[in-house]
């Protein structure tokens, strides 16, 4: 079915906003304007990217008609209010994560987006690898049986140089976690999806492994404390009572993006490789088998999201162009399976806050108590 063509603002032109750009055209939206930290360099990102606009702010971009959707890819402070304002001038918006840096923030937009109607995608991106599909559709069909046990790591690479730094290392720019709510979150929002389990305690520590590096923009010798994690163990408890356990690092060397997950149930096991999105381990407890994407094979949704013959490698940015193909779909009112929403993002703000709280405490840590709360009275 095709859509309307969807026009697109982006709010914030690093990394990730060039990789929205990509996945916007890919999935046949149109990049109607740029907004940089400068209108200097908004001009610029807007020739190098061939879009046609170049906003000077965030009120010029909110108050062109044009624009359906704002993409917030901002640093984490910001997402909240840049979310906010864009959903109150009628925009649909998808959010980086975190979606906000509190709790209180999250829910507060989670409540904006309901009351203006307009969608409020989080780029979950992970859920979007057709062979996740597979593993999620097999364990609702209870192939898997109960699950006994839930582990695995996030591991990169990219902080691990001595003179590597970001603003992710403020907590006043990045909020009060770094790894865990960079890519920790990743993990355990793939992993509650796919296996259908919610997490209800954490415990974990966190480690600064770099107390000191370079300033932020500096171009002399100056340093800044680390105020954010670089590594962190968590141990998570479902509300069945299966332990789970998670290592997060940005200092592993040699790791690049490796989101690894097994699942293990009493009848069978699953793993799935982030960095090996084509194939995924099912083990048995007599025979275990490896399964390739096949459009041709497997349940609906991976078979929908397989858009290449089998042994033409998939990866991330098909993910992030099915996420923004949904997104908008969802904006012209379809439904669509999994898209990670305003919920999902208030659930992993709830998930930083405890591993943060559980970090300095050193104790079992509930997940969203004030939730549990609300359900009792």
């Amino acid at each position: 079915m095709k859509y309307p063509r969807t026009n697109a603002a982006i709010v914030g032109v690093g990394m990730i906003g060039a990789i929205h750009a990509r996945a916007i055209r890919a999935a046949g939206g149109t990049v109607r304007g740029v907004l940089a930290s400068s209108p200097e360099r908004s001009a610029r990102i807007a020739d190098e990217w061939d879009v046609p606009v170049a906003y000077p702010d965030l009120d010029s971009a909110l108050a062109d008609d044009t624009v359906d959707v704002v993409h917030v890819c901002t640093p984490n402070a910001l997402h909240a209010h840049q979310a906010a304002a864009a959903l109150r001038a009628g925009k649909h918006v998808i959010c980086e994560k975190p979606m906000a840096t509190t709790v209180a923030d999250a829910r507060e937009l989670e409540a904006t987006a309901a009351a203006a109607d307009r969608v409020l995608a989080v780029p979950f991106v992970y859920r979007y690898h057709p062979l996740v599909r597979e593993i999620r559709a097999r364990a609702e069909r209870g192939e898997f049986g109960a699950w006994q046990l839930v582990h695995g790591s996030y591991l990169q690479d990219w902080m691990l140089g001595e003179e590597t730094t970001n603003w992710r290392v403020d907590a006043a720019l990045g909020g009060p976690s770094r790894a865990f709510a960079d890519i920790g979150s990743h993990w355990c929002d793939l992993v509650e999806w796919v296996a259908g389990i919610r997490f209800s305690e954490v415990t974990a520590r966190l480690a600064i492994t770099r107390p000191e590096r370079p300033a932020v923009g500096s171009t002399t010798a100056g340093t800044t404390t680390v105020g954010t994690e670089d590594a962190a163990a968590v141990l998570l408890r479902t509300d069945e009572d299966v332990l789970a356990s998670l290592t997060v690092s940005q200092v592993s060397a040699g790791r690049k993006n490796r989101l690894w997950f097994e699942l293990d149930g009493a009848d069978g096991s699953a793993v799935f490789d982030q960095e090996q999105p084509e194939s995924v381990w099912l083990g048995g407890p007599e025979t275990s088998q490896v399964v390739v994407r096949d459009p041709q094979l497997g349940s609906k949704e991976q078979r929908r999201l397989s858009v290449l013959p089998a042994g033409h490698p998939q990866g991330y940015a098909d993910c992030f162009r099915a996420f923004v193909a949904d997104a908008y779909a969802s904006m012209a009112g379809e439904p669509v399976d999994g898209l990670p929403t305003a919920a999902d993002g208030v659930r992993s703000a709830h998930l930083v806050e405890a591993v943060v709280r559980a970090g300095d405490t050193l104790t079992w840590t509930a997940v969203a108590p004030e939730l549990r709360e609300e359900i009792a009275a």
